[in-house]
């Protein structure tokens, strides 16, 4: 009995082979992975139960055989309508609509007001996000502060706001007819309710600017999903971009900082979360892509992820304890509470810029904004919280974000000549 928290307890030493700093050995639990664990665990307590029902349905054929107040729930929520659509031309989103014949003027006014919704939103979250993780609340000149430990929290509060966000944009405004099964939703919302817990806790392992550029680099791990999940085949130009964003991710890893603080410097479990969050990215805007061949509209997608990601989230911090534990810290601390609801918010505005800009203006041009957004994160996070960045970073940098505008011109130069196909030639299909 007594090997187990033992063995748990060395874990974090084994994992990152060097020192740990003193706030995280407080105690055996704070290690990630044991929190991952606990974190799935709680997960499971509900997908279990859920899978066992929705098995129980079918077998027993309840569209023919079912009845009652209950029976539309359960249609809705087992089977679906199962109407199908025609897979779209971008693949996780329906196509552009072309707006009606305006001025120069007004078109460039939407433009940077997209731009700078998507800036404003992505730059507060970002340096929020990395505030929140890696400083201290309630420093004194006697007291040190307490970190917030619980990143499942945060996933908690983004998406409780995104789904009430959602789920009034879809009450107020016509949306297609829904026709997917909503269980298909939890796939999704696993997926993205770990990733955005691995990039949380990752911040506490590497600096804000590894992550961003890791972040670029996910296009790899996507086309290695798309290939597994969707069975998509992609251009030549493709993987020669993401070998150029590998090059100069590794450039930024692999160079070093004489005076880079103790707390940035990249660990392996840092890598490994990234590693983590990428994955289960990748699975979610594959998963998202395929659930796309329903009529939905962007706004449902987000409604029906982030239902689930809610009953994940508040169950497992429930029966952890860790909900009532986080609110007693958001009491404490009003200024936490500020950064959290703040992030929340830049969040699901980000999300609604999003549609809205590729809506208005094609993919393309919100790939650009996007892109422009990261470089502006890395030089925003070095210029508050002190990041160093070498030469030879600086180049990988510099690397990575060429190979991603090498990337929207070859695809937009890909989507002019797919428009000129003879009937019956399909173009590839794209990251």
């Amino acid at each position: 009995r007594f090997c187990l928290p033992l063995v748990l307890a060395s874990l974090p030493t084994m994992a990152t082979g060097e020192q740990i700093p003193a706030a995280l050995q407080d105690a055996w639990g704070d290690f990630w992975l044991f929190r991952f664990f606990v974190n799935a665990a709680g997960y499971a307590s509900i997908v279990v139960p859920g899978f066992l029902l929705i098995q129980y349905f079918k077998r027993r054929n309840y569209l023919e055989t079912g009845r009652g107040i209950c029976f539309p729930v359960i249609k809705s929520c087992v089977f679906g309508s199962e109407v199908k659509s025609v897979h779209q031309e971008d693949g996780s989103l329906p196509p552009r609509v072309e707006p009606p014949e305006s001025s120069t003027a007004r078109q460039v006014f939407k433009l940077l007001f997209c731009a700078a919704g998507l800036q404003a939103s992505y730059l507060t979250w970002g340096v929020l996000q990395e505030r929140v993780m890696t400083r201290t609340y309630g420093a004194t000149e006697t007291d040190p502060g307490e970190k917030f430990k619980d990143s499942q929290f945060l996933v908690f509060m983004n998406r409780i706001l995104a789904f009430t966000v959602a789920g009034l944009y879809c009450a107020l405004t016509k949306q297609p007819r829904h026709g997917a099964p909503m269980y298909k939703y939890s796939f999704a919302s696993l997926s993205n309710i770990l990733s955005s817990w691995c990039q949380y806790e990752a911040l506490k392992y590497i600096s804000f600017p590894t992550q961003v550029l890791a972040k670029a680099s996910k296009v790899i791990p996507v086309m290695m999903m798309g290939k597994l999940v969707s069975r998509k085949s992609y251009e030549y130009w493709e993987y020669l971009t993401a070998a150029l964003i590998s090059v100069g991710v590794s450039m930024f890893l692999l160079s070093s900082a004489p005076n880079r603080h103790v707390s940035t410097v990249t660990t392996f479990s840092g890598i490994v979360l990234l590693a983590g969050y990428i994955i289960f990215d990748s699975f979610t805007s594959n998963w998202q892509d395929a659930l796309f061949t329903y009529k939905m509209s962007p706004v449902q997608m987000m409604f029906g992820v982030n239902v689930f990601s809610c009953l994940f989230t508040v169950g497992s911090l429930l029966e952890q304890g860790a909900l009532l534990e986080s609110l007693r810290f958001m009491a404490r601390h009003s200024e936490f509470m500020a950064h959290a609801v703040l992030l929340s918010v830049c969040s699901a505005c980000g999300q609604l810029f999003i549609f809205y800009t590729i809506n208005q203006f094609g993919a393309a041009v919100f790939t650009i904004i996007m892109t422009l957004r990261q470089a502006f994160a890395i030089l925003l996070s070095c210029l508050i919280y002190g990041h160093t960045v070498t030469v030879v970073g600086g180049l990988g940098v510099a690397v990575v974000f060429v190979a991603l505008f090498l990337r929207v011109y070859a695809r937009s130069r890909m989507k002019k000549r797919s428009k000129k196909l003879p009937p019956g030639e399909t173009p590839v299909q794209k990251v």
